[in-house]
């Protein structure tokens, strides 16, 4: 056969064959991902567990289902504190929980989640996307196999609750409140005692009297527990957590077998869910304040003054103290306090001046 009829041959039976496997190829299903997401939260709790069910619904939605995550609530798949764990070796692909639970596996962490007299929601968005943060959060977490991603914010939280009321430094003085992170770091200095308790443990704890306060969210949250129906003194402001930042775990290896476009659903849909849990609680949390006070009789205080200078004298040291414990903190506490120090400068004329100046007191 010659040359030219050789080749002829071979494109039509290139043609005949590209007709023939074309359809095959057209309806195949695409590569599809099961995925599993374990929460510090009780199953589908209000603000916190359903954000964790809307970031699992965008996903699978968002991917036309090319990504199914399961949602497992606290205890259902693993327990509340062992989200960290269960994500970093793998048992789940996700998980949905606050940096501060893992302090002691990660103490550089817990200034992704709140500190004491820091940044609100807004300036903690500002640092995390702009600012350096997500960089050095995910840096920090690297060593675990895991990616950070913000995935909520509950703005600035209530102060606690407690059996008596609080009119000075020394009513801290022997108290065991349920209290995480650094704040709690800020009462032990005060005299107190702070207990790490999961959400689901902290009713009976508190109505038992194994705990004597509690601090866990706002009043939206707080009414859904029935905190009220344990303690009847209700502080503000939350000096401790005054833009508590949520966090989506994500296994590296899982994500990295992802392509291209489902990383990149998976990574907005974090940035939606972060979005949409500051205006859950914006919008819920005064109609609960409201019902709490006039419907169940709850004691609505602020902090005395004197009280929260002292606090905040104690916070800076305490702050200081847990920065310089290792590299990663000091390195993290460097950026997210060059970061405030500006935030306050221009806020001061910003929201500050007309937050006063619509609200003069």
């Amino acid at each position: 056969m010659q040359l030219r009829q050789l080749v002829k041959h071979m494109a039509v039976g290139a043609t005949v064959a590209s007709a023939l496997l074309t359809p095959f190829f057209a309806n195949a299903a695409p590569t599809e991902f099961k995925w599993k997401m374990v929460t510090t939260w009780p199953k589908n709790f209000p603000g916190l567990g359903t954000s964790a069910n809307e970031l699992a619904s965008l996903i699978t939605e968002m991917s036309d289902g090319r990504i199914k995550v399961k949602v497992y609530g606290a205890k259902e798949l693993v327990g509340a504190l062992e989200t960290f764990d269960a994500v970093s070796r793998g048992t789940a692909e996700m998980g949905h929980g606050a940096a501060y639970y893992w302090k002691g596996k990660v103490p550089a962490g817990q200034f992704f989640a709140a500190v004491p007299f820091g940044l609100t929601a807004q300036e903690m968005n500002g640092w995390i996307y702009t600012g350096g943060g997500l960089k050095l959060w995910q840096e920090a977490y690297e060593p675990f196999g895991l990616i950070p991603m913000p995935a909520g914010n509950t703005g600035v939280q209530m102060g606690g609750w407690f059996n008596k009321q609080i009119n000075s430094l020394d009513d801290l003085k022997g108290l065991k409140m349920r209290i995480p992170g650094l704040g709690g770091e800020v009462l032990k200095r005060a005299g107190g005692t702070p207990v790490l308790l999961p959400g689901s443990e902290i009713f009976p704890s508190l109505q038992s009297g194994t705990i004597d306060a509690t601090e866990w969210v706002g009043p939206y949250n707080d009414m859904a527990f029935g905190l009220h129906k344990a303690a009847k003194f209700y502080y503000y402001p939350g000096w401790h957590e005054p833009g508590t930042t949520l966090e989506a775990l994500i296994n590296k290896k899982a994500f990295d077998k992802l392509p291209k476009d489902l990383q990149s659903i998976v990574m907005n849909a974090t940035k939606v869910v972060n979005a949409n849990m500051l205006s859950e609680y914006t919008s819920r949390n005064n109609t609960a304040l409201e019902r709490l006070v006039n419907e169940h009789g709850v004691t609505l205080l602020p902090y005395p003054k004197g009280v929260l200078e002292q606090i905040k004298q104690l916070s800076a040291q305490v702050v200081a103290e847990e920065a310089n414990k290792d590299e990663m903190s000091k390195k993290v506490y460097a950026s997210y306090k060059a970061y405030k120090e500006q935030a306050i400068k221009w806020h001061a004329i910003s929201e500050q001046s007309y937050l006063n100046a619509r609200n003069p007191q």
